[in-house]
């Protein structure tokens, strides 16, 4: 029997362990904090239950429009509201943990966790020898930038903004990528003044997605900046001020507000593993691994936020915790890894999956583009969120290189186009599949049917 120990009980690292155990090996799990680590705790769960707050006041304010009156004022009950995250994340919590207690061979161990070699791992006081094989999953942490006042009362990072106790008044954020835009777009919901500075929108997405997200922000109320540098950071009065540029121009402008929150993303963590010693190669941007995720240590693996280049996901990191651990019992795996669903809990929620429109043309691959607007969508319309697209790409055999969507229940919606993509199917397939009616679903189907020229809600283009 493999005896296997993993480093970190994140969404990788607890995945990895249960996935061994499942297995047959003997695994010790390690972890410093709580189990389910960023995503769970700072991260992915805590954001999305204010996500649903901010969901539930975006309605009420329109309440008129689906025929409600409410009458006087209403607002969000932060301390409630704190209360509410913090019990959520509790509960996973402890499933998580039920979960690691219901295997007889993993073996969990609170506390930091070293590498003495290859083969041995230290924590609190005492060696654990003879692994056949460790796994390093200790994912990712917030990274300041290096702008002059960061170290100010009241800058903070994702983190310590999950733990305020008291609403923001009037809330800057340095960042335009995932973390920064999602809680811009929920504190502005819950009642914030919400002030964006960024070098640019979500740079990973569809560049025509990006752009349209941008009036959509900007009509929610946010005051957004794009294309911008912040400078300095400095107190003014019981205020702090950004002092900003923008790029093209250098034309300044300052802001105030009472937080700064510095989202310019996160770094990897791997301080106090002793990766020296042991010679395992790594740099700032994270360890190095092949394409089984073994370090150049024979035996020693990596997986998740930790990985130089990984997508900073927690799905990512759980599927390649499953892979790392089939590899490691002998097992071949079947899981796609090539292809991920990307999500922004902003509203409107923006997800994609495969190649942009930008990526192709650096191939010089030949591709076709359909869209359908969420206005010709019977459910889009009846639930009052019809702005925005569902955007595919496919090459000129139909099979489907690219999804991109914008608009309500666009992160549920981009599981149907991430399963397509991954497994090689074409526009063809999608439309020979019967989609319910009414549902958000049918924009994709009609997406795909425009690949074919076949989309029936779309108007007739007749050329003269």
């Amino acid at each position: 029997m493999k005896k296997v120990a993993v480093i970190g009980a994140g969404p990788g690292g607890y995945v990895a362990a249960i996935r061994l155990a499942q297995l047959g090996a003997n695994v010790h799990l390690f972890e410093k904090d709580r189990v389910g680590g960023t995503c769970l705790n700072r991260g992915c769960i805590p954001t999305k239950t204010l996500f649903r707050t901010a969901e539930i006041m975006h309605e009420m304010r329109r309440s008129a429009e689906f025929g409600i009156k409410l009458d006087g004022d209403f607002s969000v009950d932060y301390t409630a509201l704190c209360e509410r995250k913090d019990k959520v994340v509790n509960t996973l919590v402890g499933g998580i943990e039920q979960l690691l207690r219901s295997y007889p061979n993993i073996y969990f161990h609170i506390g930091n966790a070293v590498l003495a070699d290859a083969r041995t791992v230290e924590c609190c006081g005492e060696a654990f020898a003879d692994f056949d094989a460790i796994v390093i999953a200790t994912g990712s942490a917030p990274q300041m930038t290096e702008t002059e006042g960061v170290e100010l009362d009241g800058v903070i990072t994702s983190d310590e903004l999950l733990e305020l106790k008291v609403l923001p008044r009037r809330l800057i954020v340095v960042g335009g990528g995932v973390i920064g835009l999602e809680f811009a777009s929920i504190y502005r919901e819950l009642g914030s003044e919400v002030i964006v500075l960024a070098s640019r929108i979500l740079k990973n997405a569809d560049a025509e997605i990006s752009r349209r997200l941008v009036p959509m922000l900007k009509k929610q109320g946010i005051e957004l900046y794009n294309d911008v540098r912040a400078r300095r950071i400095s107190r003014s009065g019981e205020l702090l001020k950004v002092e900003a540029a923008y790029k093209k121009n250098g034309e300044p402008f300052e802001v105030e507000g009472d937080y700064v929150l510095i989202a310019s993303g996160r770094g990897p963590v791997y301080e106090g593993l002793n990766l020296d010693a042991i010679g395992v190669e790594y740099d700032e941007k994270g360890v190095i691994v092949d394409k089984n995720f073994q370090t150049n240590v024979c035996g020693v693996f990596a997986i998740g936020d930790i990985v130089r280049g990984n997508p900073q996901l927690a799905h990512v990191a759980s599927a390649q915790g499953e892979r790392v651990a089939e590899h490691i019992m002998g097992h071949e795996s079947k899981i796609q890894l090539e292809v991920y669903p990307n999500c922004v809990f902003t509203l409107n929620e923006v997800a994609h999956a495969g190649f942009t429109e930008e990526e192709l043309k650096e191939r010089g691959v030949q591709y076709s583009v359909s869209k359908f607007n969420f206005a010709a969508n019977g459910k889009a319309l009846s639930i009052g969120d019809a702005n925005g697209l569902v955007k595919l790409l496919a090459d000129k055999q139909g099979k489907l290189l690219g999804a991109h969507i914008i608009g309500p229940h666009a992160n549920d919606l981009i599981a149907e186009c991430s399963l397509a993509i991954a497994n090689g199917m074409s526009a063809e397939d999608v439309v020979g599949t019967i989609h319910a009616h009414p549902t958000l679903s049918e924009a994709v189907l009609e997406a795909a049917a425009g690949l074919l020229g076949s989309a029936i809600h779309v108007a007739n283009s007749r050329k003269k």
